[in-house]
């Protein structure tokens, strides 16, 4: 099969909690041309589907192995602890990892969470997956703390959460293959960062527009028409000579008026008659 039998897609992945909708909807509007595959893949998974080639650029959750990737942070997570709503945590606003130090604290083997040191005590066994362990929260058996996303994503009526000051936070960040910067891939890189839709990155920078002479559209300001020239000392010369001519009618006039000016004063005052006594 040809090229023109395979249109172009793009294929797009991203882990639990990361909501693409907004970016996609651009796509759409932008790109209606090339389809726009979305890819939910596990959070441990995402840098070696991204590697193999499953997906041209991903939304993963940092730290991750970043070899091989390019990788751009998006934003930073507030993270939480999910607890039941009648929990005694509840009382408080938030947290700090300390206050957890008599509680058991699932650990699920999805986490994506730095840790240092593991907050609480922890269980007999370990969760396989968040959900699992959002599950277990709800049963009575611990705690889990979790980025803020994920906390939305199991929303439970029966358990709530509250952020935790000090323990370590996940990034978000919009990640591809080193070696596979395609123009797509530039193209979805504008839309994530907010480029408009006239935006030249990545694109030949369009020729100067010419009008019906040839000229560039600034040829006429830099060289001003001679009509213009002509014109300046024209309106000049006019307005002297009508102001000229305006000063003598208006002095002619008054001076035959016997009625306006001082000539019309004078002649009134020869020729006042004298009282008879």
């Amino acid at each position: 099969m040809t090229g023109a039998d395979n249109p172009p897609s793009f294929r797009l992945a991203y882990v639990p909690g990361v909501t693409p909708a907004k970016w996609v909807r651009i796509w759409r509007e932008r790109l209606p041309a090339i389809p726009l595959d979305l890819l939910p893949v596990a959070a441990a998974d995402a840098a070696d589907v991204l590697r193999d080639g499953g997906a041209d650029a991903g939304f993963l959750r940092l730290p991750a192995d970043r070899t091989d990737l390019s990788a751009i942070p998006l934003y930073t997570e507030t993270t939480v602890v999910v607890v039941p709503k009648d929990h005694l945590v509840t009382a408080a606003e938030e947290v700090a990892a300390g206050d957890l130090a008599d509680e058991i604290v699932l650990h699920p083997l999805d986490d994506t969470l730095a840790w240092e040191t593991l907050p609480g005590r922890p269980a007999k066994e370990r969760p396989a997956t968040t959900a699992d362990a959002i599950e277990l929260v709800a049963a009575g058996v611990g705690l889990l703390v979790v980025p803020q996303s994920l906390a939305r994503l199991h929303h439970r009526r029966d358990l709530t959460y509250r952020p935790v000051t000090d323990a370590p936070q996940s990034r978000v960040a919009l990640s591809w293959r080193e070696d596979a910067t395609t123009d797509l891939v530039e193209q979805f890189i504008g839309i994530v960062r907010g480029r408009t839709v006239n935006s030249t990155r990545g694109r030949p920078a369009p020729a100067p527009a010419k009008d019906k002479r040839g000229d560039d559209k600034g040829g006429s300001r830099r060289t001003p028409a001679a009509g213009k020239q002509a014109g300046k000392p024209a309106r000049k010369t006019a307005g002297k000579t009508a102001g000229k001519t305006a000063g003598k009618a208006v002095g002619k006039s008054a001076g035959k008026n016997p009625r306006g000016g001082s000539g019309a004063a004078r002649g009134a005052k020869r020729g006042r008659p004298r009282r008879r006594s």
